[in-house]
């Protein structure tokens, strides 16, 4: 009997999806007409989005109010629509660094403000009112840094309610009495999908609201949301979802506001491969959010298996920007085997609206249960030593004209400058910039160095590292956004 009920609720759970198989793929279809086009890149602030929170103030169809400020006196705006009992509640970037979520807001309000989709707008906005409160931190956003300017995590502050901010969500979520609420946030995207290669581009948890990890109503049909999403999301991104550890942290918001009644959906945004802006992953927050709101609407969720909840692999932190394996290494008269595990670090410019790289070695050795968003197989390649150009240059002129090609086929990974621009902070050269009197350290590869060196096979250089991005000189471009510069 037990399995014949597991198998009419596997049936039932099939066809919620293919109900909703049609909008979804019409969502995501049509994404570019409501992909709000002024915030495409990550590091956007709160002056990017008040315009279209203006807009959205003088539009009839929505509600706007200022519902807080942040501590640096930036208003904290909660934006609204529909008429139907059920409320839903969505916030973002608690975390100031943590954006993509906030741009696909402001998607799915133009998609709410469109003419089209005009039955299951009408279906979704007489059954549901949804909520908005995009940029919970926009102190944190102005500087691209997880923590407000109290230098809390707002996610530890559901219990003190220390921050106006923290104040400001628990007010909110109280006076809606939310049944559901989106928990917006992005994550590493060294995350990968348990014991894959595949990038945990989306992550999900319905937290916990005990020591216990009771499952209860409330939790349960956030669970059964979660199973929604995951299948639609298979179809865009297959096998490239995982799934939050639920232990109970009895200071973040997401585990409260669970155990006060709001059925809760943490979504995590990661990696996606040559997505740096994540404006895939901007896509599918669109489309799996709104298809989940269509759901709720509908009570299709209902039927839905909490036990294929489970089934949702697991985070796992085993990504590199960079893999490389099995290359030889000399080091005191001896050759080694090694693989190294590359990340190409962001680091913001003063202004924090763009970024440069300082990449890293992270670790080396046996990294045979680890995944790159790139490898390279390097069996039979020795590394080698990266050089200085033999001639030192006075202007940056002089290194633009040169022919980067030839200069990295024949192993040189330094140019020599007499001068720098006192401002200048990096080198938009595939080749590190050095001053006159700085001496190149010899190559000892351990993790924390900047990896730089080339590699070599029967003699000759075929690949090139500078800066954590792999060159291969086989070809003709080289795609190296920046390396460094030594004084």
């Amino acid at each position: 009997m037990k399995h014949l009920l597991l198998a009419a609720l596997f049936l039932c759970s099939c066809s919620v999806i293919c109900q909703t198989d049609n909008i979804t793929s019409q969502l995501y279809d049509t994404y570019e007409n409501y992909k709000e086009g002024s915030i495409g890149k990550r590091r956007i602030k709160r002056a990017d989005i008040q315009p279209l929170i203006d807009n959205f103030t003088v539009n009839d169809k929505f509600k706007v109010q200022t519902v807080g400020k942040s501590i640096g006196g930036k208003k904290l705006s909660l934006i609204s629509i529909g008429s139907g009992e059920t409320n839903v509640f969505l916030w973002s970037q608690m975390h100031g660094d943590e954006p993509t979520a906030t741009q696909a807001i402001f998607d799915i309000l133009n998609f709410f403000d469109s003419a089209d989709f005009k039955k299951e707008k009408e279906a979704i906005l007489a059954n549901l009112t949804i909520h908005f409160l995009p940029m919970l931190n926009p102190d944190g956003a102005e500087l691209f840094q997880r923590r407000n300017l109290l230098g809390i995590d707002i996610n530890r502050d559901a219990l003190r309610l220390q921050s106006p901010e923290s104040k400001t969500l628990k007010r909110v979520r109280d006076s809606l009495n939310a049944d559901f609420g989106f928990n917006l946030h992005d994550q590493s995207t060294y995350y990968n999908a348990e014991r894959t290669e595949k990038p945990a581009t989306i992550s999900y948890l319905a937290p916990a609201y005990n020591y216990e990890k009771d499952i209860n109503e409330t939790r349960g049909n956030a669970m059964k949301i979660i199973v929604f999403m995951n299948d639609i999301l298979q179809k865009y991104a297959p096998g490239q979802v995982g799934r939050y550890n639920d232990d109970f942290e009895p200071r973040a918001f997401g585990d409260n506001i669970q155990k006060w009644g709001t059925s809760t959906i943490l979504i995590e945004s990661g990696g996606y491969p040559n997505d740096i802006e994540k404006q895939e992953i901007r896509k599918l927050n669109y489309t799996s959010i709104l298809s989940a709101i269509y759901t709720i609407a509908k009570k299709s969720y209902e039927t839905i298996a909490i036990e294929k909840y489970e089934e949702i692999p697991e985070n796992d932190r085993k990504l590199f920007d960079l893999k490389i394996t099995g290359a030889s290494y000399n080091l005191m008269g001896n050759t080694y085997v090694l693989d190294l595990g590359i990340n190409q670090i962001e680091v913001d410019y003063p202004n924090h609206n763009s970024f440069w790289y300082s990449s890293r070695i992270l670790d080396q050795g046996d990294l045979s249960t680890y995944y790159g968003y790139e490898t390279l197989d390097a069996t039979g390649y020795t590394i080698k030593q990266a050089k200085v150009y033999p001639r030192t240059l006075n202007t940056f002129e002089e290194v633009k004209a040169l022919n980067f090609n030839d200069i990295l086929k024949q192993g040189f990974g330094y140019v020599r400058l007499s001068t720098f621009p006192a401002k200048r902070i990096n080198s938009p050269f595939p080749v590190h910039l050095i001053g006159a009197k700085y001496n190149v350290p010899e190559l000892n590869l351990s993790p924390g160095i900047n990896p730089t060196f080339f590699l070599e096979k029967n003699g000759v250089t075929e690949y090139a590292v500078i800066n954590g991005f792999l060159v291969n000189l086989k070809k003709t471009d080289i795609n190296v956004p920046n390396s460094m510069i030594f004084r």
